[in-house]
């Protein structure tokens, strides 16, 4: 499964823990429109015997269709054997770049739809409210650099956690592998 999300600068704010008459102070600067996309990947190999996460981040950019294109050849490379891609019908997953990669791979690559507005069924989607609304809340970055950092360590912490990747799998509508629950 892929899917893709934008991280702003401005932070998340989340009720906290402060001693009484501290409330903590998040210093932001203003008026920036800076941001981090991620595009994340949840698989299952061949052997189904546990899941694996792999993503990319772009400072100040976005994830259009030749930069999905360009994720998807990346994750290709990384795999062996058939892959078969199951994402959503967002505009970053049609187009020329797509379609070329889709007729070049075609031995080993097959591209899925997620039935249209259902984004509970897809397990990347609990990523980005981990990262969000849990990690990242109440993070005020200096600039998008130190957001991506933050961001790269963030996701490189849980890129073999088979707990945490399982969890995000519990936390959509998809069913989990039945070659994972035991």
């Amino acid at each position: 499964m892929i899917d893709e999300s934008g991280v702003l600068m401005a932070p998340l704010v989340r009720r906290t823990w402060a001693p009484r008459g501290q409330t903590p102070q998040l210093d932001q600067s203003g008026g920036q429109r800076q941001k981090v996309s991620v595009a994340a990947a949840l698989w299952l190999p061949p052997r189904r015997d546990r899941l694996s996460l792999s993503f990319a981040t772009l400072v100040n950019g976005y994830f259009d269709n030749w930069q999905s294109a360009a994720f998807l050849e990346a994750l290709l490379q990384e795999l062996t054997g058939r892959v078969v891609v199951v994402w959503d019908g967002g505009s970053m997953h049609k187009g020329d770049a797509i379609h070329e990669l889709a007729e070049r791979c075609a031995d080993r690559l097959s591209l899925e739809k997620f039935p249209p507005y259902a984004p509970i069924l897809n397990p990347v989607e609990p990523v980005w409210s981990w990262l969000k609304y849990g990690r990242l809340c109440n993070f005020a970055p200096q600039d998008a650099i130190e957001l991506d950092q933050a961001i790269v360590a963030e996701l490189t912490s849980i890129q073999n956690d088979q707990g945490m990747l399982q969890s995000f799998f519990h936390a959509s509508e998809l069913p989990l592998p039945r070659a994972l629950l035991s």
